[in-house]
């Protein structure tokens, strides 16, 4: 076959294997389609699909196919950062900023730690760590991993559960949008290399001087055309802070969190994050599940997948607990908000991605962050909708 028709039956393969379970399984209600296709996508790489197949796995997923479904997952992953870095609305939050600043910071503070710890236990064993990272790179990226919220599955998971649009919906989201600022920030922080620090410091004076010159070329323009010149926007903030050594991630976060949302129809923006989600993402997902490692054994990576779940939904759980007692939330309140702001998927997979790419963790640890994040995001709906639906009130009680 051509590498074009072994291209063809790879993307045959990524569409049609997670519908189907999702479909035919009717897994929705513990796992909607975006987290069967990260779990087909562990499948089908070389920890599951690699070592009981091997010959068909290294046939359907040749490096000069890898490579081109990469290309393809870049730019996808690109484009999703974006339309999250559009949809952060921290005015809202800064008109609450007593109630959403301490809610968010011990919404992320308290997992960090909690993270953190693990991370440190990790330490010394071989295996974890990356070859390029130090000691406190790892732990703090470990930390962040477990704090992340995954605001745009987040959306999506309270659009499902009818509380989006609710006071208690957009409370949950002012909370997010402060972490997700405070999450990206510490990226940067771990991704700072002195051996580019020139670089980076052009990069972020340039970007600040640029980004004002756009924002006033965004508002003089039609909105068809801000359609266009966002995306021309995005490549330029991925190509500058790739070449700055930030990863091309950071640049796609910043340029969408430099625009406004109100520039953009709502419902448009709402429509291209779900065709992202359909047509491209889906490839990130197989691209994230071909760096799926067991080789410290599949017992030892469980294992550690384990405690950084717990680290993870109970430092989430007391943070947000604490934060409804000092703020004194109505009994129950703070339950539903720590397990909705404990959803990873596909911001923590993207941030694991980055830690991976820059030689922070290994491919164990970033099998085991993966795991976790699955775990945390199948463990949402069904935990939360039964208390929404015994205490459907507290949705209706404004701030």
């Amino acid at each position: 076959m051509s590498n074009t028709e072994i291209f063809l039956l790879a993307m045959l393969v990524i569409f049609t294997l997670p519908y189907l379970i999702w479909r035919v399984g009717r897994t929705d209600y513990y796992a909607p389609l975006v987290v069967v296709q990260i779990i087909t996508g562990i499948l089908l790489g070389p920890g599951v699909l690699g070592n009981a197949f091997p010959e068909v796995y290294k046939f359907v997923f040749a490096p000069t196919i890898v490579h081109s479904l990469n290309g393809i997952a870049w730019w996808a992953v690109m484009l999703f950062v974006m339309i999250a870095g559009i949809e952060l609305d921290l005015r809202k939050a800064w008109e609450h900023k007593r109630e959403s600043s301490i809610t968010a910071g011990l919404a992320l503070c308290v997992p960090l730690m909690f993270g953190s710890v693990v991370a440190m236990a990790m330490l010394p064993t071989d295996g974890w760590m990356g070859s390029k990272a130090l000691p406190w790179q790892f732990v703090l990226g470990i930390g962040m991993a477990c704090a992340v919220t995954a605001l745009p599955i987040l959306i999506l998971l309270m659009e499902k559960m009818q509380i989006l649009r609710e006071p208690m919906g957009q409370r949950i989201l002012r909370y997010a949008s402060v972490d997700d600022i405070a999450i990206w920030g510490v990226l940067a922080l771990i991704m700072l290399d002195w051996t580019r620090v020139g670089r980076q410091a052009i990069f972020l004076v340039s970007f600040a001087i640029v980004a004002y010159l756009f924002r006033r070329l965004m508002q003089s323009l039609a909105e068809r055309d801000r359609w266009f010149v966002s995306l021309i926007w995005l490549a330029i903030c991925a190509l500058a802070a790739d070449w700055a050594g930030l990863h091309f991630m950071v640049g796609a976060f910043l340029a969408g969190a430099v625009m406004d949302a109100e520039w953009f129809d709502q419902e448009k923006m709402d429509a291209l994050r779900h065709h992202v989600l359909l047509v491209m993402m889906p490839v990130f997902f197989l691209s994230t599940g071909l760096k799926t490692n067991w080789t410290l054994g599949g017992v030892t990576v469980f294992i550690a997948a384990a405690a950084l779940l717990v680290a993870a939904i109970s430092g989430k759980w007391v943070g947000v607990q604490l934060a409804g007692r000092i703020l004194k939330w109505q009994k129950g309140e703070a339950s539903i908000i720590a397990w909705l702001l404990q959803t990873k998927a596909l911001i923590m997979i993207i941030f694991a991605n980055i830690l991976l790419d820059k030689g922070v963790i290994t491919d164990a640890t970033f099998t085991a962050l993966l795991l976790m994040a699955i775990g945390s995001t199948m463990l949402t709906v069904p935990v939360v909708q039964p208390k929404l639906n015994k205490l459907r009130e507290l949705i209706q009680r404004s701030t």
